[in-house]
């Protein structure tokens, strides 16, 4: 439904924010015109947070914010402000915890009554137009909260007031006494807590609705490689494997949707986020390196082959999110029937293909269709169909084309195009990271583009912007921008080997600290000190579905010390560790990258310096010899005899160093301790395996 005049809405860039233009609700961005109102007006305010990808804000908003009845209520009794969760994490962050802390539970579209000076009273997520499913109609909510602000003002003000209070107190935490040594037994115990989570019939933790828990993954990894725990590799093993041959990844078309609402990753809630493809593409990629399997090897193609055709803007930069819904409802262009299938595949292939995707007539999804998953592993369907494994592979990759073309000519899910920082810089990494695991170039290119896009667009002197959109980059940084575009660069020198590249993520890594650090008590808040002020100033500690920013922070600054020698980013990364230390112990479910980072600290990281030329046919056979490891703590760096001098400036890391006769030569370092230097690949082989 569309209104002839369009809201205070249609000036801005977000796609979620548009989708709203043109509601009849009197809606507002945030800014200081609404705040300004609500405070002169002494209106409550009605603060809308979601995203484009969400279905249930697409719901809500068909239901209540086109309907007239209820946007007169809005626009008579209410300031209403929209806003996007993913340009302002920090309004969402405040204000979830705050409606988790009234009602238990959290999630979007995010629905929040606030005071005029922006405290929260009273909260909820979804709410249905009227009374149904034991949920209060939301224009029911509307009335009651109207009278309930006419008539119990004082109590109002109180108690959100004293929420508010709550709400500094937790993210304020008190000057760091902790003493007790950061050890390894934290990681074990985050080990055992996945051990008892896991779901042994079906990968993954927990039931449903199930999430992929990319970061969990990964940290069993690294236990898995300091200790030889066999359990631990199993758990990832499995997980990936299921959620790989399950609904949740595009079978046709690459990447993953946002999780599963079964326990079997069947059925997906079929929005796909940049931020979770990123850090899938990490954790296939880390798998791979630990086993060598070619399953995982294919999934990161494919997820990446997906991004680069689908996420990419045309600069390079990489974009948000791509909705559940088209115009055939949720999960519309992922879904298939049989008949449709045969029609495109033939008969034999056809019903070959449902066979092997599970597509039954009476289907797992809405209305007898069917989401592509694989009951049968490639083998095990190769032997039933009584086909070589080359024969399957060249079947299976005809099928997949013909409905992949098929596929393209239905109508696509709406695409979020802003580019964020952050979630750049998530994608920035995995493509640097593919690109020295798997060697292709193009890899390399996506990553080197998208890098020059966020510096040249989203940076402005010497700080980061949050979001592009049409031309126009806005909003301050926040920590998670600084943590994951310096943790990007990172991974992109040890793809190119462009000192640059060191250079701009500590010139970042320095910005972050004068903005972003705590002074009085440690670690860093999710703001700067000159952001706009709010009710709180919070300090996000866990691990959500993408690292909190402070956790990357230490894992970038640890990274940063051993590339510069710099010990007071260490310092830094350390005294951050130990101010979550009781936090990680509580609950390490809840710290997984903060765990990853804390592995990192604990050691021991490899140092690999090389002297030579990058293009030397020797130096490439050193690289690949370190690169096809498994090696989570490590740093690799590369200079020719000419650029050492480049390197004194800022770094000890080749004092000394120069190369031999023999041609290219690795200086290995680990624990404080250098080895005799290295000059064939067979030696370097050995070196690393002991």
């Amino acid at each position: 439904m569309s209104f002839v005049n369009p809201n205070r809405l249609i000036s801005e860039t977000s796609p979620y924010l548009l989708q709203h233009a043109c509601n009849p609700v009197d809606w507002y961005p945030w800014g200081e015109e609404a705040l300004a109102l609500a405070r002169r007006e002494d209106k409550p305010i009605l603060l809308s947070i979601g995203y484009s990808a969400c279905h249930w804000c697409h719901v809500m908003e068909h239901e209540s914010f086109e309907n007239e009845e209820i946007a007169r209520f809005m626009n008579e009794h209410f300031i209403s402000i929209k806003v996007d969760r993913e340009e302002r994490p920090d309004l969402d962050e405040i204000y979830m915890t705050a409606v988790q802390l009234m009602t238990g539970q959290g999630g979007w579209p995010l629905t929040v009554f606030l005071t005029p000076d922006l405290k929260p009273f009273y909260g909820g997520t979804y709410f249905p137009p009227e009374d149904r499913w034991g949920r209060p109609g939301f224009l029911t909510v509307l009335k009651a909260i109207t009278d309930l602000y006419r008539k119990e003002r004082t109590k109002i003000v109180e108690q959100a007031t004293a929420l508010t209070q709550h709400l500094q107190q937790l993210h304020q935490r008190p000057a760091n006494t902790e003493t007790a040594l950061l050890t390894s037994q934290l990681i074990q115990r985050a080990y055992l807590v996945s051990l008892e989570s896991f779901d042994r019939a079906h990968g993954g933790f927990g039931g449903a609705p199930k999430f992929p828990h990319s970061m969990e993954l990964n940290l069993l990894l690294r236990y898995w490689r300091r200790t030889g725990d066999r359990d631990a590799l199993h758990i990832v093993e499995f997980s990936l494997e299921r959620m790989a041959r399950g609904g949740l990844y595009d079978q046709v078309g690459g990447g993953f949707h946002r999780y599963s609402v079964d326990a079997q990753w069947r059925v997906p809630h079929f929005e796909k986020m940049l931020y979770d493809n990123a850090l899938l593409v990490w954790s296939y990629l880390e798998a791979y390196q630990a086993t060598k399997k070619s399953l995982y090897r294919q999934i990161v193609e494919e997820t990446l082959e997906y991004v680069r055709r689908e996420m990419t803007g045309p600069d390079g930069g990489f974009y948000s999110s791509q909705d559940a819904d088209s115009a055939g409802g949720e999960g519309a262009f992922f879904v298939w029937r049989p008949q449709e299938i045969k029609r495109i595949l033939g008969e034999r292939d056809g019903a070959l293909a449902c066979e092997y995707f599970g597509v039954t007539e009476t289907g797992n999804f809405e209305k007898g269709a069917s989401v592509l998953h694989c009951p049968d592993t490639p083998e095990e369907f190769a032997a039933k169909a009584q086909m070589t494994a080359s024969e399957f592979a060249s079947w299976l990759a005809r099928v997949k084309r013909a409905l992949f073309d098929a596929r393209e000519q239905r109508a696509k899910p709406a695409r979020d195009e802003k580019i964020l920082t952050a979630w750049n810089g998530l994608m920035i990494s995995a493509f640097a990271r593919a690109y020295q695991i798997l060697g292709q170039e193009e890899y390399l290119r996506a990553a080197t583009s998208a890098a020059r896009f966020c510096l040249t667009h989203l940076k402005r002197d010497s700080k980061l912007l949050r979001s592009y959109k049409d031309g126009q980059a806005k909003l301050n940084g926040y920590l998670e921008d600084y943590a994951f575009l310096i943790t990007a660069l990172l991974d992109l020198y040890e793809a190119r080997f462009d000192l640059a590249d060191v250079k701009e993520a500590l010139a970042l890594a320095q910005t972050m600290i004068a903005h972003f650090w705590d002074e009085a008590s440690g670690g860093f808040f999710f703001t700067a000190h000159d952001h706009e002020r709010l009710p709180v100033r919070p300090k996000s500690a866990y691990d959500g579905a993408t690292p909190s920013g402070a956790s990357a922070a230490v894992l970038a600054l640890l990274r940063l010390s051993e590339f510069t020698g710099r010990t007071d980013l260490r310092a830094q990364a350390e005294e951050t560790l130990r101010s979550h230390q009781s936090a990680l112990e509580r609950s390490p479910q809840s710290f997984a990258h903060w765990l990853c980072a804390l592995d990192f600290y604990l050691g021991p990281v490899v140092q690999v310096a090389i002297v030579g030329e990058r293009e030397d046919a020797r130096t490439v056979e050193l690289l690949r010899v370190v690169r096809e490891r498994f090696l989570p703590n490590k740093i690799v760096a590369l200079a020719s005899d000419e650029q050492l001098a480049e390197w004194d400036s800022i770094s000890p890391l080749f004092r000394g160093k120069k190369s031999r006769e023999k041609g290219p030569t690795v200086f290995l370092c680990r624990d404080y301790a250098c080895q005799a230097p290295l000059t064939e690949p067979e030696a370097l082989e050995k070196a690393l395996s002991d």
